[in-house]
């Protein structure tokens, strides 16, 4: 036998190893996809009653502005015309060749063979084409109204981003590249990533973004030195160890969202707010909150306020023997911790010093992208799922969040995983990102209905332990921090609430980049920086970034210094846990890592 031959006998044997391999791969994907649980048609598309409405949209377009419609199309057919003309162009002149390209640069098209090879050209330009009269026919719509321009818009990007050639193995120049050289190997890899995928998440497709074991929290993550001295049914409280002989009076409280874990503020140490924090001098604590399982369906937004805020608040202030804490929310506990504010000031109570936001809607008039979510078919579609589940599923928000940003975190880590058979990377930030939590039934409801589509905090009708509160009761000294390419607390939406709060002394400060790496923004970086304007915090958003002054740099600094006058003498360092409230376990805690069940009554597919 020949060399050639005997290369040849090896590798159609490795191709019908992996063949094999293959079928085994198949059986494990469809019983994998048998257990997938029946869930409400609403979670995953808007009604038709959207697409009906911007079918009737482009009809009247059709019939009031025939031109511009006619325009359009000839606009449409002109450039596709002339591309075709061009590659045969190419083609009878006997070169092998793309035409001239006029597209933009896009990433998803880097491969050298989508600009040297006509066909993949040819699938590239036309795509680009196809993308650009879509976009452009649905932007010119003048007959819907702003919500659903919106929701149109949105859905319509998400169809097109769908339909990219390179998100389907025939037309992938890389995917192809690599099962050639691979004899079919990346593509078994690739199937064994799927089925990976859908059988931790119970028959749901919900891409694994970072390595699962390449981070372990308590030791290479989260692992800023503290302890649990305080625990109730809703959150752990977590007091850091101090560094330095002497800290700030004021202790400081921070409350992270409940929608994700708390470590995305103490990943590793060079890029940890927490360890940045008590190394600059200050007692710090931090709230970790449960993840539930159905049995706190009825847990609302009262009990988050009560057995979380204010009682993390108290724990505190008795174990510090401080009369008054400074506070941070970020994202969801931001607003929350808004409307305890509102209430505590109701009450006459001084509890709190000062309040820090970050990135937090709290007047909803516009909630930006994340606002085509807050329509009436997907909300009755949640609720009507909660009410059997008896929580939010971690699943659900995790794709919602995933697809505001669908080409990042959705089809590239999709086309890495199963087209190429990549395994994903050791990222901290996107371990965090996949460590999602559930939300009770009644607080997602009380919460999606009466603050986001309501706007009732805005509107001074969402009620506090039966009280209405507005944003005109946060009167303490506050401070805010917005991003500016934030996809779900857009920045605008961000300055307005805090434009209407009662304090006399604000502070907005607007970050560079989005609603994770705009916070977790390190000076040692120097990577990202910020806005600051000294004049009132008032009027439109723009107006206030027009005369805004752009710093280099983190404006974590910026923000120690306004806490820093806020904070009271230095006194001796404070050691975690005292008489009253000793050690329960080391930080991180037990909530952060445990795995709620999520069985509910719905039967399976």
């Amino acid at each position: 036998m020949t060399t050639d031959e005997s290369d040849a006998a090896l590798k159609l044997e490795r191709l019908q190893a992996n063949l094999a391999r293959v079928e085994e791969l198949t059986q494990r994907l469809v019983a994998a996809m048998a257990r997938r649980r029946q869930a409400d048609a609403a979670l995953n598309g808007p009604s038709s009653e959207i697409y009906m409405k911007a079918a009737a949209a482009y009809l009247a377009e059709m019939m009031q502005n025939p031109a511009k419609i006619l325009e359009h199309q000839v606009s449409y057919w002109g450039k596709s015309l002339k591309h075709y003309v061009e590659a045969q162009h190419k083609l009878l002149k006997g070169e092998f060749a793309a035409p001239e390209d006029h597209t933009p640069k896009d990433r998803r098209f880097a491969n050298p063979v989508w600009d040297s090879h006509p066909g993949f050209n040819f699938l590239k330009q036309q795509y680009l084409m196809n993308a650009e009269a879509v976009t452009t026919a649905v932007g010119d719509m003048e007959s819907l109204d702003p919500a659903d321009r919106r929701r149109v818009e949105y859905f319509t990007r998400q169809i097109v981003d769908m339909f990219s050639p390179t998100n389907f193995f025939g037309t992938n120049p890389d995917a192809l590249e690599r099962a050639v050289a691979t004899d079919g190997e990346s593509l078994v890899r690739g199937l064994e990533n799927l089925v990976r995928d859908i059988e931790a998440n119970d028959g749901e497709l919900l891409v694994t973004l970072a390595d699962p074991g390449a981070f372990h929290v308590g030791q290479n993550i989260a692992a800023s030195e503290g302890a649990v001295v305080y625990r109730n049914k809703m959150l752990e409280l977590i007091q850091y160890s101090p560094t330095t002989e002497k800290v700030h009076q004021t202790p400081l409280l921070i409350f992270p969202p409940w929608i994700n874990k708390f470590y995305i503020l103490d990943l590793k140490p060079a890029n940890s707010l927490i360890k940045w924090i008590v190394d600059q001098g200050y007692t710090l604590f931090v709230v970790s909150w449960v993840n539930p399982d159905p049995s706190y369906a009825d847990v609302g937004m009262d009990d988050y306020i009560r057995d979380g805020f204010m009682r993390a608040i108290a724990e505190v202030r008795r174990i510090t023997g401080e009369k008054q804490i400074n506070a941070v929310g970020y994202c969801i506990a931001g607003t929350t911790l808004g409307l305890t504010l509102a209430h505590l000031e109701r009450a006459g109570d001084a509890s709190v010093k000062s309040a820090t936001f970050f990135t937090t809607l709290t007047d909803f008039s516009d909630p930006g992208e994340v606002g085509v979510f807050l329509e009436e078919d997907f909300l009755a579609g949640i609720e009507r799922q909660t009410a059997r589940d008896g929580i939010l599923s971690r699943l659900f928000m995790g794709r919602t969040f995933s697809f505001l940003r669908s080409n990042d975190l959705v089809y590239q880590p999709a086309i890495k995983s199963y087209m190429l058979g990549e395994a994903p990377p050791a990222f901290d930030l996107l371990f965090w990102n996949g460590d999602g939590t559930n939300l009770p039934a009644r607080m997602a409801v009380e919460y999606l209905r009466g603050l986001c589509q309501q706007d009732g905090f805005a509107k001074g009708t969402f009620p506090v332990f039966g009280e209405p509160v507005s944003l005109s009761g946060v009167k303490l000294p506050l401070c805010s921090i917005a991003c500016e390419t934030d996809h779900i607390a857009h920045w605008r939406g961000c300055f307005n609430g805090v434009a209407q709060m009662g304090s006399k002394d604000k502070t907005f400060i607007l970050s560079e980049s989005g609603h994770i790496a705009g916070i977790v923004n390190p000076p040692t970086k120097d990577k990202y920086g910020h806005y600051v304007n000294d004049g009132p915090v008032a009027g439109a958003p723009e107006d206030w970034k027009a005369g805004a002054a752009f710093h280099k740099g983190s404006w974590w600094p910026r923000w120690e210094a306004w806490l820093k006058k806020r904070s009271g003498k230095m006194v001796a360092a404070r050691v975690p846990g005292d008489s009253t409230n000793p050690v329960l376990c080391p930080a991180p805690g037990t909530y952060v890592s445990a795995k709620p069940a999520e069985k509910n009554h719905a039967t399976p597919v």
